[in-house]
């Protein structure tokens, strides 16, 4: 395999020499290499093969990347004192100008310049962790704002379509493919009571009230790069940045982020949305945004939060009564406990609605 591995890396155009490559972090989607190379003047790279599987238009998905890279490194140059090569990205180009490498089994490979120093928290712990994350995710946002040219691909089409995801859900339950539906009649219920609600994103969109923008889609906090005083580099994951509401980014952040609990967790009395965390965020995504979104956009800053919940709900109880075909799971009701963690969340954000709305146009004015 290192042989394989080098062989692959050289069809890139690094500065210096391959010397090793070893496994790098726990990505659930990518496998990821740190490629080390031998002189001591040389950047390292990190190597990844890309989930064809998952993201099957891997030349749209490169040209996406490298767009989006593309113009924030522009961004950057406009600000005195920016390290470009930390705090952005960099997708290192093949001798064939694809971006990507293919081996002989179908694999997709890609390179991008190692950020060294850099670090990454999986879960925020303090309304600061919180605020650096927003700002973050904030100035990623509203740097992109004025991308020329056509809309980025949508690598997957549909991601965030709430009211698709309750239509397919509808219809699963009406088949109960393996005879689940008894024993979560309950939780259907709560969910089939708030869909018409749900729905109403997707509905703005198509109406025009609420612009498509390129969006993150995947804003958990260890998305984000941090150097050694715990500042701002970049946002990295890119794979699904496409069209979107600009809802959804902050909804993603605080499903994930402001969660007391886990995602599956057993125990429903540990789970609650932590309303510090979600004013943190906040505060640091609008410092950032406030100038470039609408007012219509702002208003579904809040709601976003209870949506992606809500969202994230319907399409773990669709896995469970369809007999666990998507999700990976651990146990035979690992679905339902994420499920009821997730409507036990959901059930804690209506409860604060009001405040988190609050929240949101203090920091908007």
């Amino acid at each position: 395999m290192a042989n394989n591995i080098e062989a692959i890396v050289n069809q890139f155009k690094i500065e210096g020499t391959f010397e090793e490559a070893k496994i790098f972090g726990d990505g659930l989607i990518n496998t990821t290499y740190k490629v080390k190379t031998k002189e001591a003047d040389q950047p390292n790279y990190l190597l990844q093969i890309v989930n064809h599987h998952i993201f099957k238009n891997v030349p749209e998905l490169t040209k996406n990347i490298k767009r989006v890279t593309d113009h924030l490194r522009s961004k950057l140059e406009q600000i005195p004192g920016s390290d470009i090569k930390r705090q952005v990205l960099t997708p290192i180009d093949t001798f064939d100008d694809t971006g990507f490498v293919t081996d002989e089994d179908g694999n997709y490979w890609r390179v991008f310049l190692f950020i060294e120093n850099a670090r990454s928290y999986n879960q925020l712990s303090n309304a600061n962790q919180a605020y650096v994350g927003g700002k973050a995710f904030g100035q990623f946002q509203s740097r992109l704002a004025d991308l020329p040219g056509d809309p980025l691909y949508p690598v997957l089409p549909d991601f965030h379509n709430t009211e698709m995801r309750i239509l397919n859900f509808i219809e699963r339950v009406k088949q109960d493919p393996v005879g689940r539906l008894k024993e979560v009649q309950t939780e259907v219920d709560f969910l089939m009571e708030r869909s018409e609600e749900y729905k109403k994103i997707v509905q703005m969109g198509r109406e025009g009230l609420l612009p498509e923008r390129i969006v993150h889609q995947d804003t958990k906090f260890n998305n984000v790069l941090l150097d050694e005083k715990d500042d701002i580099l970049c946002v990295i994951d890119l794979d699904t940045v496409m069209p979107g509401y600009v809802c959804y980014d902050i909804g993603d952040a605080i499903r994930n982020g402001a969660n007391t609990g886990l995602e599956d967790d057993p125990n429903l009395d540990n789970v609650s949305m932590n309303i510090e965390l979600f004013e943190g965020f906040i505060k640091g995504f609008l410092e950032e945004t406030k100038a470039v979104l609408t007012p219509a956009e702002i208003d579904t800053l809040a709601f976003g939060a209870k949506l992606l919940t809500y969202e994230q709900a319907v399409r773990f109880l669709d896995d469970y009564i369809d007999g666990d075909n998507y999700y990976k799971v651990n146990s035979p009701n690992h679905n339902i406990v994420r499920t009821r963690a997730q409507i036990k969340l959901l059930q804690s954000m209506e409860d604060q609605f009001e405040q988190m709305e609050a929240i949101v146009k203090k920091y908007a004015s």
